[in-house]
């Protein structure tokens, strides 16, 4: 997908930086749609078509993290970054909660936010391109459709979920999965009930790829988790 075929859903209360960054951003050959109220977030989302959003996270009515929520609800895949001036730890660890891609500080540099765009992106792509039966895991195949796993001659065998969840971790090798993002992808409900479900299914894929100790599956606290494979 050429870049500007690529729509961006912008939602910034600053009248004067709204104004800039959206220029910028078509300067780089993206559509944008400008939203300055919270409020009117959801909707004018909902009425178009996106590919990335970039929420501001302060605004006077509704804040970015819910309409980050809302727009997760409507849309499960579409990425989106957040832009805020607060840099506390429970702030971005909340928007990563939330299901975000990426969290940008004010002031930033609108190049280097170009190339957070551009990495999300192909990141995107490269999932949809490389929908495989296999993936290799350090010295271990994971066969999706087979769920299994096989080192050495050796199979394990996989359950639905344990399947599901190993092969989103692969997608998001060595990158954060948000939580949020696993729950709501394979589960459909992020309740607390759900995730401790889902805390087993993790503490088993754990064991199935322990005889490796190139790969690891990483708790990251609040957050979520991170297949980090060391080869």
């Amino acid at each position: 997908m050429k870049d500007h075929n690529i729509h961006i859903f912008l939602l910034e209360d600053d009248l004067s930086f709204g104004a800039v960054l959206k220029s910028y951003l078509e300067l780089n050959d993206y559509q944008v749609t400008w939203v300055d109220d919270g409020k009117r977030a959801v909707e004018c989302f909902h009425n178009g078509e996106f590919q990335l959003c970039l929420l501001d996270v302060m605004l006077p009515n509704v804040d970015g993290f819910t309409v980050g929520a809302e727009i997760r609800k409507l849309d499960a895949h579409v990425p989106f970054i957040f832009l805020t001036a607060k840099t506390m730890k429970e702030d971005v660890l909340k928007g990563y909660s939330v299901g975000a891609d990426d969290y940008v500080t004010k002031p930033f540099d609108t190049e280097v936010l170009i190339c957070k765009i551009k990495a999300i992106l192909n990141r995107g792509r490269a999932q949809e391109k490389k929908k495989t039966d296999s993936y290799e895991i350090g010295s271990y195949t994971f066969y999706v459709q087979k769920r299994n796993i096989v080192r050495n001659g050796l199979e394990q065998s996989l359950s639905p979920k344990e399947s599901e969840l190993l092969e989103l971790l692969v997608e998001y090798r060595n990158d954060l999965l948000p939580r949020e993002t696993a729950l709501k992808k394979i589960w459909g409900d992020d309740g607390y009930f759900t995730a401790r479900s889902m805390d087993v299914y993790l503490s088993k894929l754990r064991k199935y790829l322990s005889d490796d100790p190139s790969v690891e599956i990483k708790n990251i606290h609040s957050s979520g988790f991170i297949l980090q494979i060391n080869k």
